[in-house]
Formats: C-alpha cells, structure tokens, sequence
C-alpha cells in the first residue's frame, strides 16, 4: 500500500481508507447507504487490514453515532495500528439551539461524546463536517485547538468548505498560532470536478492535503450505469443515497464511454480506473473508499498498485470535461497569469 503525507502535517497515511457510513443504517437515509453490524465490519476492517488500509473514517451523524460505536467495536484490540477520523458540526438527535454547529459547545461536547462511542482516548483526525457560518471562525479554532492541547485530537480537518472559509480559517490559526487544518474532506471525481476550480489550487499553495469522498459519485462510475440499460434496482440514487444536483446522464455516460476503452485496455474494471485516475490528481492525499460487502471492499482495493498512462489519463480529463462558471473561464483565457495545476 502507498502512503502520502498528509498536507503540511506528519502523518503518512495510505491512499486509501475505509469509510463506514454504511455502518448501521438505523435510519432510512442511510439505510439506503448499508447497513452493516458488528461481525460483518470485524472482517470487512481485518481484510483492509491486511490489504494495508489502516485509516477508518465515520462520523457523529451516520446512523446517528451507530456507525461510530460498531467501528469502536470493530477495531477492539487493533487500536494501536489504525487511524481514527471522525466528524461534527451537522445536527444531533435532540431539540434545541445547540444541537448543531461548530461552536465551543458542540465541538466540545460531540467529541467527548464521540470518544466514548468508539472507545478511545482519542481521535487521530477530527474533522468539521461543514462550515458554520453563525459561530466565528476564531471561536471555532481555539475550541479544536484546546482539544489538541488536550490530547483529544491529534490533528484537525474540514469539510465541504468553500475556498474562503477554508483560507480564512488557515489565516487566523496562523494570526494566533493555534492548530491548523491539515486536510480538507472534498467531493470530487471525474463527473465532479468542480473542486479543481479553486479548492485544489488552495490545497497546493497552502499544503492542505485532501482526502476525497464519493470518489465513485454515489455510484455513478461503478460501471452499472450505461447508456441503454435500466437503472440498477436498489441503487443508492434511487433511495436517496446520493449527493449533488440531478445527474445530466448524457455526460455521465460519455464519461463512462470513455472509462470502457481505458479499463478494456488496463484490463481493470471501470470503478478501479475511476479510483486510479483520483490518485493522480494534485493535492489528492487520499480516497475514502465504502462497502456495502467484501465483493466491493475488495473491488475497490484493486484500484491501487498500478497506474494509468498520461495518455490514458488525458483521454479521461477530454471526457470529463466541462463549462466552466465566472470568474474561473475568465482566469482560463488567461493562462500565464493563472496557470492551472500540472495534472502529468
């Protein structure tokens, strides 16, 4: 297995890591993700043991802290060899103000709260799940810092954020010097690569490494979708598992057209050669990968190894292109002032 620095920390962390949202399914949103228990995610975490993935990332809201107590359980005598990333900010069960949010309150209280459903002393990398735009950036900051301080969390990372919550985060930590995030968790794959807009040239210039979610986009690149053929039954867009606006299926299967040649000519599947092309982009650190069972698990864990041709890659990108929105067309038209991120 492959590790990489993660951004300007440290830590080595493998390429790929296990996600466990589709741990529990308690209720129907992420029902419709997995619903894994305790025996099946013992072996589904040994077999990405042995494959070298020893990161494992879950977060407070799957299955409403589900998730985190079976991956607790999953990892019982094995702690000392994993890395544990999980997430807050997004509402808890619960009434009340206070609920959700990135403020000291809820950070605080949903760490300690997460510490006991996984059963450890700490977490390895503690992440906000969104940006809170009610709570100010240095209330935010100081509280994660004060858990660093603590011993709670070893380092810090977001989430879904946009390019200037991100650097505006970056900038008062360093003001005060408090603990920075050394990560972003991105949405990105070759059907959504808005990230390479800004986010990706942000991530380069201020070493904030990015680990990538929905790297398949919710299936779409799993190579069930293709043009003339029904939708799968039981597919996560079809029960509310997916992510994004409506899909324009007619650039998905172009995109798809495209990963047939590439994994005819690798003699990979097509998710594997959507994974691959993932882990020769800028700034990628790492690719969490999910699992409904040990035929995917192990599916996806033969996306590494191995490496497209530049040729290959660049036959992918033409596919996957697309219109870009203001003011990054503008900055295209301009390339000796912007140039973009060398992708070969």
């Amino acid at each position: 297995m492959e590790y990489r620095q993660l951004g300007g920390s440290g830590l080595q962390v493998p390429v790929l890591s296990f996600g466990t949202a589709t741990f529990g399914g308690t209720n129907e949103f992420f029902k419709a993700w997995g619903s894994t228990q305790v025996e099946e995610a013992k072996h589904l975490v040994n077999l990405c043991i042995d494959a070298g993935v020893n990161f494992f990332d879950t977060a407070n809201i799957y299955s409403q802290g589900a998730s985190e107590e079976i991956l607790g359980k999953a990892i019982e005598g094995i702690r000392n060899r994993v890395i544990l990333s999980t997430k807050a900010t997004f509402p808890m069960e619960g009434e009340g103000p206070n609920n959700f949010g990135s403020s000291r309150y809820h950070l605080i209280e949903q760490c300690e709260a997460s510490l006991r459903r996984l059963n450890t002393d700490h977490i390895d990398i503690y992440h906000l799940h969104g940006f809170d735009g009610n709570t100010p950036v240095e209330e935010t900051l100081k509280a994660l810092d004060d858990l660093v301080t603590a011993g709670k969390i070893r380092y810090i990372a977001c989430s879904n954020f946009s390019g200037w919550h991100l650097m505006k985060s970056l900038s008062v930590s360093e003001r005060y010097g408090w603990s920075r995030y050394i990560a972003h968790q991105a949405y990105y794959s070759l059907l959504d690569r808005e990230f390479e807009w800004e986010l990706m040239p942000l991530g380069i210039d201020q070493n904030v490494g990015t680990i990538v979610w929905s790297p398949l986009s919710s299936g779409r690149l799993s190579g069930k979708f293709r043009r003339d053929k029904p939708l799968p039954e039981n597919n996560r867009m079809s029960q509310g598992g997916s992510h994004g606006p409506a899909t324009d299926f007619e650039r998905l299967y172009k995109i798809v057209d495209a990963l047939d040649e590439v994994a005819e000519e690798t003699g990979k599947s097509v998710a594997q050669v959507s994974l691959n092309w993932l882990l020769q982009r800028p700034a990628v650190a790492n690719i969490i990968i999910g699992a409904r069972n040990e035929e995917q698990l192990v599916q996806n864990l033969g996306a590494v190894g191995w490496n497209l041709t530049t040729e290959q890659v660049k036959k992918l990108d033409a596919a996957s292109d697309r219109d870009l929105i203001y003011p990054y067309w503008h900055q295209r038209q301009n390339p000796q002032l912007n140039p973009p991120p060398k992708f070969y």
